[in-house]
C-alpha cells in the first residue's frame, strides 16, 4: 500500500471529524514530507507510556491513538485475568486532555470494564493515589507532564499503583497494534464521574504520612509557590492547609492552568529561566522558600536564597530529613542520580537501592523486610510517602521540604545552611547535566555508538573506566563512566528527543578553605567534564 493509500485508509477509520480533516487536506496538498512523519511508525511505549505531539496520523496523540490504546489495554487487562475489573482515568489541563479521557472511558466501558473518571483536571499524583484507594485493577492518567506545549501524553499505571514495567509495556503495546480501525472499536457511556472525595482523600493521606504537626511553628513560613500554568495549585494550596502552614504566596500569572504556557518557553522547572517569576516573587515577599511544580504536579523544584537546587541537592535533604526522623527501610535513587543519598544512607546504616531510570524502577526497590521509604530522580521527582503514592509526587514533596524548612527556621538556618553542613560530615557532591536536544533522532543513536566504541579513558585528569549498561540486568541504554571522585552515565532521555549526560565530581571540604572554595572547585570540575564530555561524543 502506497503512503497516500495507507494515510486515506487512516483518516476513513479516524472517529474524529477534525482529525480525519487533517490527515485528508495533507493528502490533497500532496504533502508527502509531512505525510511521511505522521504514518513513520505508531508512537511506542516509552518511559511514561505514550507520549507525542497532538496531531493526526499514528505518529501523534489523537482520538484514533487514544481510542486504540484504550482498546488494547482493555484487551490486555482481559487477557491478564482483570476483565470487568476497575479502572479509573485522570487528566490534565492540556488541549484535548478532557477528550482523550472520554474517549478512553467509554473504550474501556464498552470492554466491559468498571470505570470512573476523576471529576476535573487534576495533579497526576491524585490519578496514582486514586488506582489503589479505589481497588482498581489500573489507571489511566492524560497528561504530556513538563513537554512542550503541543504535546500529550497517557500514563498507565497498573492494580498495584505503580507505572508500567517490562514486559507488560511490550505486551500491550502488541495489543495495541492488534486493534482494528479505530472507528470500529466498541464504546459505551456506561461510566462514572467520582466526586471530590479522592482528592480529599489523597490530601488525608499525605499529611498523615508526613506527621506535621511534629513541626512548630509551621504558620510562621513564608512559602512562594507556582503551578507552571499546571494543574498543582488548587491540591497544593488544600494540602498545606491541612498540615497547618499559611497559603502560599503564588505566581498569579502562572496560577491557573494554561495549556498555551505563556510565560515560559518549555514547561519544565528545570529549563532556563522557567522559575524567574517565582524567584522574583520570593524575594518581593521575603519568601523564606519557593517552590515550582510541573503543570501536572508529579515533580517539584525549590528554591531557597535565590538560588535553584538541583534535584540532587533536595534528594539529599529530604533523604537526610527522613533519616534523622528514623525512617528506616530502603532509600533508592536512579542510576542517574548523584550519589549523596548513597553515602548519607550508608552513615545510617540503612538500605540504598540504585535502579534503572524511572520511577517505574524506583518504586519497586524496597523488599519485604525493607520497604521502600524514600525514593529520588535528579530531574526533580521525588516520593517522600510511597505508601501513599507509589510514584513521584511534587505536592507531597513540596509538603516535605515545607516541613524541613520550618524545622531549620526555628533554629536559625536554612536548606543551603543544611546543605553545607552536609558538605563538611560527606563531601560536596557537585552534580550538572550536559543535554543535547536534537531534531534528527538518529543523531542520538550516532552519539551513543561513538561513545561506546571509543569511550575517554581519562576525566578530569583521572583514569575512568566505561561500563556498557545494556549488558547488565535489567538493560539500560546507557553507558557508565565511573573513576576516583567522578562518575559520567550517557543515555537518550526517555521522554523528549535529547541525549544527556550526567556529571558528579565528589570535592573534599578542607577546614582552611572552606566550603565557598569547595563549591567553586565543584562548578570548574562540572565545567571541565561538559568539555571532555563533548569532545568525546563529537559535539
Amino acid at each position: 500500500m502506497s503512503l497516500v493509500e495507507t494515510a486515506r485508509a487512516w483518516a476513513d477509520a479516524d472517529p474524529h471529524a477534525g482529525d480525519r480533516a487533517e490527515i485528508e487536506a495533507l493528502v490533497e496538498a500532496g504533502d508527502t514530507g509531512e505525510l511521511e512523519r505522521r504514518f513513520a511508525g505508531p508512537l511506542a511505549f516509552g518511559t511514561a507510556g505514550l507520549r507525542g505531539p497532538l496531531r493526526a496520523g499514528p505518529a501523534g496523540m489523537n482520538a484514533a491513538v487514544v481510542t486504540r490504546a484504550a482498546a488494547g489495554l482493555g484487551r490486555w487487562l482481559a487477557d491478564s485475568g482483570h476483565a470487568g475489573g476497575g479502572v479509573v482515568i485522570g487528566f490534565d489541563a492540556r488541549r484535548r486532555s478532557d477528550e482523550f479521557a472520554r474517549v478512553s472511558a467509554a473504550v474501556l466501558a464498552g470492554a466491559g470494564f468498571a470505570v470512573q473518571v476523576l471529576p476535573r483536571p487534576l495533579p497526576t499524583p491524585v490519578l496514582a493515589f486514586a488506582v489503589r484507594h479505589l481497588g482498581c485493577v489500573a489507571g489511566v492518567m492524560v497528561t504530556a507532564s513538563h513537554n512542550p506545549p503541543d504535546d500529550n501524553g497517557y500514563k498507565v499505571y497498573l492494580g498495584d499503583g505503580a507505572q508500567l514495567v517490562p514486559p507488560a509495556d511490550r505486551e500491550i503495546e502488541a495489543a495495541i497494534a492488534a486493534v482494528g480501525p479505530a472507528r470500529e472499536v466498541p464504546a459505551s457511556d456506561d461510566w462514572l464521574t467520582v466526586g471530590d472525595d479522592v482528592q480529599a482523600d489523597y490530601v488525608a493521606a499525605v499529611v498523615r504520612a508526613l506527621e506535621p504537626s511534629h513541626v512548630p511553628d509551621r504558620d510562621r513560613l513564608v512559602v512562594a509557590y507556582t503551578a507552571m500554568h499546571g494543574v498543582g495549585a488548587e491540591t497544593t494550596r488544600v494540602a498545606f492547609a491541612a498540615a497547618g502552614f499559611t497559603p502560599p504566596v503564588s505566581v498569579t500569572e502562572q496560577d491557573e492552568p494554561d495549556p498555551a504556557f505563556p510565560t515560559v518557553p518549555f514547561p519544565n522547572p528545570e529549563e532556563p529561566g522557567a522559575v524567574d517569576l517565582l524567584t522574583a516573587l520570593a524575594e518581593r515577599v521575603g519568601a523564606d522558600l519557593a517552590i515550582a511544580e510541573d503543570p501536572d504536579a508529579d515533580r517539584c523544584s525549590v528554591v531557597c536564597g535565590g538560588r535553584q537546587l538541583t534535584g540532587d541537592e533536595v534528594g539529599g535533604l529530604l533523604g537526610d530529613w527522613l533519616l534523622h526522623r528514623g525512617v528506616r527501610g530502603t532509600y533508592a535513587a536512579s542510576l542517574v542520580s548523584g550519589s549523596l543519598l548513597h553515602a548519607l544512607a550508608e552513615a545510617h546504616g540503612v538500605r540504598f537501592a540504585e535502579t534503572p531510570t524511572g520511577f517505574k524502577w524506583i518504586v519497586r526497590a524496597g523488599s519485604d523486610d525493607e520497604p521502600l521509604v524514600f525514593g529520588y530522580e535528579e530531574a526533580l521527582g521525588y516520593a517522600v510517602a510511597p505508601d501513599v503514592v507509589k510514584d513521584k509526587d511534587g505536592i507531597s514533596a513540596a509538603l516535605a521540604v515545607a516541613l524541613l524548612a520550618a524545622e531549620l527556621k526555628a533554629s536559625g538556618r536554612t536548606l543551603t545552611d543544611r546543605l553545607d553542613e552536609l558538605a563538611l560530615e560527606h563531601g560536596l557532591f557537585a552534580t550538572g547535566q550536559l543535554s543535547v536536544r536534537v531534531e534528527d533522532l538518529s543523531r542520538i543513536g550516532a552519539m551513543m555508538a561513538r561513545l561506546r566504541s571509543s569511550p575517554p579513558s581519562r576525566l578530569l585528569g583521572r583514569e575512568v573506566t566505561s561500563s556498557d549498561l545494556l549488558d547488565e540486568t535489567p538493560a539500560v541504554d546507557a553507558v557508565r563512566l565511573l573513576g576516583d571522585g567522578v562518575r559520567v552515565i550517557v543515555r537518550p532521555s526517555g521522554t523528549e528527543p535529547k541525549l544527556k549526560a550526567y556529571l558528579e565530581t565528589v570535592v573534599p571540604v578542607h577546614e582552611d578553605a572552606g566550603i565557598i572554595a569547595a563549591r567553586g572547585r565543584g562548578a570548574d570540575e562540572l565545567d571541565r567534564l561538559r568539555a571532555e564530555m563533548s569532545a568525546a561524543l563529537g559535539l
